[in-house]
């Protein structure tokens, strides 16, 4: 893993966790992601019905990103529209806590049982059922896909 280490040191999320929800519909953050996140996050919708919890940073960059799409454009102000609505700005507690406001419980199928995955970027927590289920159909075609998108991946 020594071509990682550049990156580890500047918060790169990874790995796949599985916490519970507590009765409050809290999260307790793996150890790994807490000081990235320590600052604050903004959770949101994410796609495949997940939630995206973005360090404020990166929310920013995707924000300014999506912010810069035409108005014009209908399908940028109704993923923008999607995007924001949803979102909550939290800030971890003393013991790596934060709570998942029930909307956005409802939209991702959260009841007690959550996988968190690092995405380099963002973390997404997902019900841990489904997501077994996508890794599960995923995996059978994750090496066909890096040969489609990453012909000159080379491992």
């Amino acid at each position: 893993m020594a071509g990682i280490e550049p990156f580890v040191g500047t918060g790169l999320l990874l790995g796949t966790y599985t916490p519970k929800l507590d009765e409050k519909g809290r999260l307790i953050l793996p150890a790994k992601f807490r000081s990235r996140l320590a600052p604050g996050l903004v959770m949101t919708r994410g796609q495949e019905r997940c939630l995206f919890l973005l360090p404020m940073d990166e929310f920013s960059r995707m924000y300014e990103q999506v912010r810069q799409a035409p108005v014009t454009s209908r399908q940028a102000r109704d993923y923008l529209r999607v995007f924001l609505s949803g979102a909550s700005d939290e800030v971890p507690d003393k013991q790596g806590r934060v709570s998942i406001p029930a909307p956005l419980r409802e939209y991702a199928g959260l009841d007690r049982d959550v996988a968190v995955i690092g995405a380099g970027t963002r973390v997404e927590v997902w019900d841990r059922a489904a997501w077994e289920a996508y890794l599960a159909e995923q995996e059978s075609a994750y090496s066909e896909t890096a040969e489609q998108i990453f012909p000159d991946l080379q491992f």
